[in-house]
């Protein structure tokens, strides 16, 4: 017999943080603890980046989004917390990583039952959002969904069995009688339209003040009221744009009196007050995919007539006679539907009943009812050899002798002009100024962690911009070309700069296009990209041709197909490869006849660039190549030890041991994990983790050239010490490779088999 539910935790956001998770987690607590007095129930909350709030006594801990250990923290902390059950609410936004696969990390070091609540299934989801629910589906006792739809998309795009899947519909609150809030809200005797939530452009509120001349013709006493704030992440974003332009739409129709905004974040009674006064609500939603709507389940307990877009959530729900679907986008279709049920008050109030009857289901102490069931379904079912497995074999911790991905030295080199080259010891040197190779870096480095959401996304884009800002300055339009050094006093010491300064800044563009969320920044690293790229069709460094074959295979993540730039691809990638079968040799397998800097750049040029082509010659080459690099560069010890820059290798002679560059370690970082993608070979990942301890002190002095203290890194290896300056070069090399390791340990959390047993693909 299963004992009695005592504890249960609840993770996701809760209020006062202002988003939809947040209310619904908020007012799940309420609705578990007034069901079940003798539970006792408390919250782990997520924290978005930059911001603190005051929560309640229940939140018990507090996990930045960004801070990869607060997961695993978060985990021990719920082991010894006496939790029966964990209560997921999940929205792939509001975890860390890509895809929010930081989850995935808590998740399997837990020892208790795990039942989770999607928010959002994805009918087309990226194959990193599928591959992070299928985990998710795997390590959860049970699943929640607020829709039949929602059940029946998990079984027949995601392949999870049906008995795993819990049917529950989103709570919506009691509500007062209409007629006192009417008088209350100093709105007796008038007609009332509502729309509700956090406010942002795919709510499609423009086409129902599009809609409010025509009302107003025949029904003059009429208020549409808009009641929310803007969301937060449109307004971090485009600030309050969307709104005043729904503003300036009303008081250029003329309507602007009839339409209210109440431009904050109501409380639960504020809005049970607004619901129970409102005659219609609409729902003029713009995402066909929406699985789910807390406006609508509302709306729907509280038995109002609906009039809504058809997607996937209102289809469902309204089906039956249940409200009035209006085709998307379509203000003639809104303004007809509200005419025929304020002209109609018995056919909106049969709307209104049926609504009510369906909302009965729908009130939180009946959806609380069926939370108890359903963890106490998990509980039953409950493997505690299966959670156990799945925590030993975690491969999503990051190892513990990883440091935290930290910008204060990369803050410290930077002014308000870009990222300056040179330091004495942690001061930036103004003497040596700017270079464009650095700020290419830094450019490339903060668009990938914003990407891969790590850190505080507002200090990573602001830095961004600022890099982006320098590699366009330093394009010259007539000559096609970048400039690379700058003195501090703003003046450029050169006319053009090396072949590899300009490629570097190729890179850094076509990640910026390929994984930037600034639109304007993307636009802009396109038009920069679409410029520089020709000039490299003429180029004869063979690092140049790689860096741009990188730059160019993080392009076409976002623009596949594009055929100019595919043909400069094809160009540069058999050019490399011609290079590779000029000068090898059995015992030699490389390009040139030495190995010089950056030189596995090379191999994993050719490693992205055949498995993008499809061209196992070329991926070949790259493996072949990158193998014997590694074979060179490493010690009698087994540590990695780079080809000094101190008379590098040339074929034939000896190995030059000094001086060692953090580059060569960031690069060989990269291509082994590049090639563990593409052969799925996991023993390149310990080649790659091999080459970041350089960083840590295993290398030839056994000593750290990380500096924990600043952030930076360390410029290098002499024979007899580590030079301490801790230069842009060397400090973004570090990053990179930390990065690196991190994302991978987050790919190796989303890709861990799973159990058999928590779901079975359809036949």
């Amino acid at each position: 017999m299963t004992p009695p539910l005592r504890r249960i935790a609840l993770l996701g956001n809760h209020l006062p943080r202002h988003c939809g998770i947040a209310t619904f987690t908020t007012d799940l607590a309420d609705a578990l603890t007034a069901a079940a007095p003798r539970l006792e129930t408390f919250v782990l909350a997520m924290t978005d980046a930059g911001h603190q709030y005051a929560y309640p006594p229940r939140v018990r801990f507090e996990l930045p989004v960004n801070d990869a250990r607060a997961y695993t923290r978060a985990a021990d902390y719920l082991n010894v917390s006496g939790a029966d059950v964990v209560s997921v609410q999940h929205e792939y936004g509001i975890f860390g990583g890509t895809a929010g696969a930081d989850l995935l990390a808590l998740l399997r070091g837990l020892r208790m039952p795990i039942v989770t609540t999607l928010h959002t299934i994805l009918s087309g989801p990226s194959p990193a959002q599928r591959a992070v629910l299928l985990d998710l589906a795997a390590l959860s006792d049970r699943l929640i969904v607020m829709s039949a739809q929602g059940a029946e998309l998990l079984r027949t795009g995601y392949g999870i069995a049906a008995d795993d899947i819990d049917i529950i519909p989103h709570g919506a609150p009691r509500v007062p009688a209409a007629s006192a809030s009417k008088e209350r809200l100093g709105m007796a005797g008038r007609s009332i339209l509502l729309t509700f939530g956090l406010i942002s452009p795919d709510k499609g509120i423009e086409h129902v003040i599009r809609a409010m001349p025509a009302v107003l013709e025949r029904h003059p006493d009429t208020t549409y009221f808009v009641l929310g704030a803007t969301h937060p992440h449109v307004r971090e974003e485009h600030g309050e744009a969307y709104r005043l332009a729904l503003e300036a739409q009303a008081r250029e129709l003329g309507v602007d009196r009839n339409v209210t905004f109440f431009n904050r974040f109501v409380s639960s009674e504020e809005l049970a007050e607004f619901l129970a006064a409102a005659d219609i609500c609409l729902t003029p939603y713009l995402q066909p995919d929406q699985i789910t709507s807390g406006a609508l389940a509302y709306a729907i307990g509280a038995g109002k007539a609906v009039i809504s877009t058809p997607y996937r959530y209102a289809c469902e729900m309204l089906a039956e006679g249940g409200g009035v679907l209006v085709p998307f986008a379509n203000s003639n279709s809104i303004a007809r539907e509200i005419n025929a049920l304020l002209d109609d008050d018995v056919a909106r109030e049969r709307f209104a009943s049926r609504a009510h009857a369906r909302g009965l289901g729908m009130e939180w102490p009946a959806v609380a009812g069926e939370y108890l069931r359903s963890f106490t379904r998990a509980t039953e079912s409950h493997s505690d050899r299966r959670r156990i497995h799945a925590y030993a074999a975690d491969r999503s911790r990051p190892a513990p002798e990883l440091p935290d991905i930290t910008l204060a030295h990369v803050q410290t080199l930077s002014d308000s002009t870009g990222i300056l080259q040179h330091a004495h010891y942690t001061v930036p040197r103004y003497a040596d100024g700017y270079c464009l190779d650095d700020n290419a870096r830094a450019l490339l480095l903060m668009t990938r962690l914003e990407d891969e959401g790590t850190n505080d996304v507002t200090v990573v884009r602001a830095l961004a911009t600022r890099y982006l800002a320098f590699v366009a300055h330093s394009f010259d339009t007539k000559s096609g070309r970048f400039r690379n050094f700058m003195s501090f006093a703003r003046q450029w010491t050169e006319e053009r700069g090396s072949e590899d300064s300009h490629s570097r800044a190729i890179w850094a563009l076509g990640a910026t296009v390929g994984r930037a969320a600034a639109p304007g920044n993307r636009s802009l690293g396109a038009d920069l990209f679409h410029a520089a790229l020709p000039a490299v069709a003429e180029f004869t460094s063979p690092r140049a041709w790689a860096y741009a074959l990188l730059g160019i295979a993080e392009y076409l993540r976002a623009f596949s197909g594009e055929s100019g730039v595919e043909e400069i691809r094809g160009l540069l990638a058999a050019r490399l490869l011609g290079l590779y079968r000029r000068a090898r040799s059995k015992e030699w397998p490389w390009f040139e006849d030495q190995l010089t800097y950056c030189n596995a750049r090379l191999s994993q040029a050719l490693i992205v660039s055949g498995a993008q082509m499809g061209n196992d010659d070329m991926t070949d080459a790259g493996i072949t190549s990158l193998e014997w690099l590694l074979s060179v560069q490493r010690s009698t010890r087994g540590h990695f030890a780079p080809i000094g820059s101190n008379g590098f290798f040339a074929r034939g002679t000896t190995s030059a041991s000094f001086d060692q560059q953090p580059v060569e370690a960031c690069t060989v970082v990269a291509a082994c994990f590049e090639a563990q993608r593409v052969t799925g070979d996991a023993s390149w990942g310990e080649h790659a983790r091999r080459a970041f301890h350089w960083f840590l002190g295993q290398n030839d002095l056994q000593l750290p050239v990380y500096d924990a203290s600043t952030g930076g890194c360390r410029d290098g290896l002499h024979a007899d010490r580590v030079n301490a300056n801790q230069g842009a070069e060397a400090t973004l090399s570090f990053l990179f490779s930390l990065l690196d390791m991190r994302v991978a340990d987050r790919a190796a959390a989303v890709t861990q088999p799973v159990p058999e047993r928590a779901f079975a693909f359809a036949e």
